[in-house]
Formats: C-alpha cells, sequence, structure tokens
C-alpha cells in the first residue's frame, strides 16, 4: 500500500464547518494552562521593622547637655526638665528615707513647741505630772527653762537688730482725715491714775548737755514748743487699733530746746504715777532711741480730739510715736532721761520685744 504525502495540499481532509481557519501568516500565540490559586487565609500583615531615626550629627556650639542651664536662660527661671531612670529598689529605699526623715522631723518639732510654750500654757494643755514628766525628758537633752530663755531673748535681740537696721527717720506712717478718727481705748496696764497728781505735776529733764537736771511744767513747755497735731493710727500688740488726732510738742523741738548731753542715744521715759491691777504704785518706763524720738511725728502729746488729754488717755504729758507698739507709748509721764547705753524697759524685762517697731 502506498503512503500517501502529508505534504500535498489536495490531500488534505477539511475540517468541519465552524472550525476557524489558522492564520498562515500570524499563528496564534501558545495559551499556557492556568493553574487554579487556593485562596489562603487571613494572616496579620507583618509589622514594619523599627526604623533608626537618622543620626542629626554633632549639635551646634552653645546647646545644653541633659540637666544643664541653657544659656539664654536667666538664673532665677527654672530649667528643661531631663528625664531620669531610677531602680525600683533605689526608689524603696530613699521612700523609707524620707519616711524616717519626715518622721524624725515631726518628733523634733513636737519637742521643740513644747520647750518653748510658756509654763502656763504647759500647765493648761497637759496638766498633773505627765507635765512633769515631759519637762524633765527634754530637760535631759538639753532643753531646759534657762536654755529657753536664752533662745528667746537671743530671738528677740535680733529681731530688735534688724527692725532698728530697717528704721528710717524719713519715712512716715500713714496718716488720715479727722472726720476718720475712732475712739481709742483706756488701755492701762492697771487701774487708771486719778487726777490727784495733775495740780502738782511737772517733767523732770535729766541728762542735759547742761550738765544740770530741770523740771518743767506743762504752761512753760507749751510757751516755748510749737504746737502740731496730726491724724495717724495707734496699734496695740493685743490686736488692735485705732485712729486719733492728736496734738502736742514734737519731740524733736524738745531735743532741740532741752539738747541730751554729747554721746547720748536713749531717751528713758517714766510714768511715777502709773498703778498696778491693785491700785498700788507701780512705776511705768520705756525706752526709745533719739532717732526715733526725732522722727517727725514723734510727738509728747497734750491732746486728743483737739482738747486736752484726760487721765484715762495719759494727762497731761504722753509719748506718741507711730511707727512703735501702743506699750511704747508711755502715758502720765514724769522723767525723762537721756543716756549713752539702753536703759531698762517694762515690758522687756516681762518677755516683749525692747524695740517694738512696726
Amino acid at each position: 500500500m502506498n503512503e500517501i504525502p502529508r505534504g500535498d495540499p489536495a490531500l488534505r481532509v477539511p475540517p468541519p464547518p465552524g472550525t476557524p481557519m489558522p492564520n498562515p501568516v500570524n499563528p496564534p500565540e501558545p495559551v499556557e494552562p492556568v493553574t487554579p490559586v487556593t485562596p489562603e487565609p487571613n494572616l496579620p500583615e507583618p509589622a514594619e521593622p523599627p526604623t533608626t531615626p537618622p543620626d542629626p550629627g554633632p549639635a551646634p556650639p552653645g546647646t545644653p547637655g541633659p540637666g544643664q542651664r541653657p544659656r539664654d536662660l536667666k538664673p532665677w527661671q527654672e530649667r528643661p526638665e531631663a528625664p531620669a531612670q531610677v531602680s525600683a529598689a533605689r526608689l524603696a529605699a530613699q521612700t523609707r528615707r524620707d519616711f524616717l526623715l519626715f518622721t524624725a522631723g515631726v518628733a523634733a518639732t513636737a519637742v521643740g513647741a513644747w520647750w518653748l510654750l510658756p509654763d502656763r500654757a504647759k500647765a493648761r494643755l497637759l496638766p498633773g505630772e505627765a507635765n512633769h514628766r515631759l519637762d524633765r525628758l527634754v530637760a535631759r537633752v538639753g532643753l531646759g527653762r534657762e536654755s529657753r530663755e536664752r533662745v528667746l531673748d537671743r530671738t528677740l535681740t535680733f529681731d530688735d537688730d534688724v527692725a532698728e537696721a530697717l528704721f528710717s527717720k524719713n519715712r512716715v506712717v500713714r496718716t488720715y482725715s479727722r472726720s476718720q478718727a475712732t475712739p481709742i481705748r483706756n488701755n492701762y496696764n492697771g487701774r487708771t491714775p486719778g487726777p490727784e497728781y495733775l495740780p502738782t505735776w511737772n517733767l523732770e529733764v535729766s541728762g542735759l548737755a547742761s550738765g544740770r537736771a530741770q523740771r518743767l511744767t506743762l504752761a512753760e513747755l507749751a510757751t516755748r514748743l510749737p504746737f502740731h497735731e496730726q491724724v495717724t493710727r495707734l496699734v496695740c500688740v493685743e490686736g488692735w487699733s485705732a485712729v486719733a488726732w492728736w496734738g502736742g510738742l514734737r519731740f524733736a523741738d524738745f531735743l532741740a530746746a532741752f539738747p541730751p548731753a554729747p554721746g547720748a542715744r536713749w531717751a528713758a521715759l517714766r510714768s511715777a504715777v502709773n498703778l498696778d491691777r491693785a491700785g498700788r504704785p507701780d512705776s511705768y518706763y520705756v525706752s526709745i532711741d533719739l532717732e526715733t524720738a526725732r522722727h517727725p511725728q514723734t510727738l509728747l502729746a497734750t491732746h486728743l480730739d483737739g482738747r486736752p488729754l484726760e487721765t484715762a488717755h495719759g494727762a497731761p504729758l504722753r509719748l506718741l510715736a507711730p511707727m512703735k507698739l501702743g506699750l511704747k507709748n508711755i502715758k502720765a509721764i514724769t522723767q525723762i532721761a537721756y543716756s549713752p547705753d539702753e536703759p531698762g524697759d517694762y515690758w522687756n524685762e516681762r518677755g516683749y520685744s525692747k524695740y517694738d517697731g512696726l
């Protein structure tokens, strides 16, 4: 049997109807088989790896480091906060130490407060044997009554020195109008003296440059010295105050008319007619430095509210120094003595300040 050649077009069998004819010029490209894709489960996307910030390079000159103060900050300004890492063990130790220090501080404060209290206050707060037992306990560590008085005296002296250093003879206290005057108390430390001494009253002045003492009547003072008025506030150590219209003689004019001896720095003012609460004679005395006496608002007052002083307010002559507490403003003065050294003071000897400035 003869074989039919494949390349002969006459012998090819025609394709069935509907079959696309091949393009002999541009044959179709072979199609790759499609492999079915199995869907993967929903998995979280992987986290992006941390990025390292770029190195900013060296800081410009003058930039502060951690804990350093910027150059543009003033000395009183707060420096920027700098984070610090502290271990838990160190924090716990610091907390315990702070607690112990706080407890020791509270205990020391309580002991010191008890030590400084007056004896009458201690007896009122803790009566009976417990009071004495606690006093003996604090005395064992050197906190006895004598040491307490020394500490209080030194504190008062320091306070007086500071007040005296800050005093200015050119600075005046506030003045008011007469319509602003208020009633002023009768605040004698004892009974109010009766008027029996007024007819024979005179002022004894010693320590003068002349070397001899003088006795002056109110009429002589009024004749030799000009009259001055002012409306100022009188402040009492007990917590009250009053605005009053005063009249009298400037102490500076008195010093000019009756000058003290060279070297004198103080004036001792005394009231020999003062009485205690039982009505017995109880001489009252204060000390005043001559700088305060020369202040333009320091008066030897003779009038209140336009009328002569009554015995309740120190007739016939009293001190008015509005830059001092009321206990310095002695009433019913009978003696003035100049001295180079600071004289005694009635209330200072009873635990109060000497200077008593406002």
